[in-house]
């Protein structure tokens, strides 16, 4: 009898056991199935927002990014800040030297910031622009984010006082301004503000 007894709780420990094995096949189970699940989700996100990326660089690319290009009047110069949220703009005289580095370094950093726009203007052929915009010192690069002029560089003071700066060194200044990113050293952010028609204090360069 006790043998009996014996045997059926063996039983039904070892049933008990099987029980419990089952369950947690089970729930291993739904977890390795979440897992996949989890990780052809984040692949689905992951090829969406790849193609997106190159959807949006292909766009860029057929509005002018990637090279550094002349705008020949206002029209053309507005129709950039629409089409670009952000813009670079160097406002140049032919045969200004400094105009000329300037240009040097823009070849360069248009096409390794592609998501910005980077163009030039002669101030000469766009008075009421270089007039809205108070640009009065040759050269002056005006920085465009959404339409909305947030900041100037007037001469060379920001990037040194000196003609031999770096490519580098007007990358940062430019990355102040938020229209470029420059995954580097941490860059002290500028005081951002819209820059209206009005009379700005600045050094001169070349006044014209």
């Amino acid at each position: 009898m006790a043998a009996n007894i014996q045997q059926q709780f063996g039983e039904q420990l070892l049933r008990a056991a099987q029980v419990v094995e089952e369950q947690i096949d089970q729930e291993m189970n739904k977890l390795e199935n979440l897992e996949e699940d989890d990780l052809e989700v984040i692949r689905r996100q992951r090829m969406e927002q790849m193609k997106k990326a190159q959807k949006d660089k292909i766009e860029m690319l057929s509005n002018g990014h990637g090279k550094y290009e002349e705008v020949a009047d206002e029209k053309e110069f507005f129709e950039a800040t629409k089409k670009s949220d952000r813009v670079v703009c160097l406002f140049y005289l032919p045969g200004n030297f400094r105009c000329k580095i300037i240009d040097k370094h823009f070849e360069i950093l248009a096409r390794r910031h592609v998501g910005t726009r980077f163009i030039h203007i002669n101030a000469e052929k766009a008075q009421f622009l270089s007039t809205r915009l108070n640009i009065r010192v040759i050269p002056t690069i005006a920085i465009i984010v959404k339409q909305n002029t947030v900041d100037y560089i007037r001469g060379f003071d920001d990037l040194g006082g000196k003609d031999d700066f770096t490519t580098e060194t007007l990358e940062h200044r430019l990355a102040r301004s938020d229209v470029i990113t420059v995954e580097k050293k941490h860059v002290a952010p500028a005081k951002k503000k819209i820059i209206r028609s009005g009379v700005d204090e600045y050094d001169n360069e070349e006044d014209w």
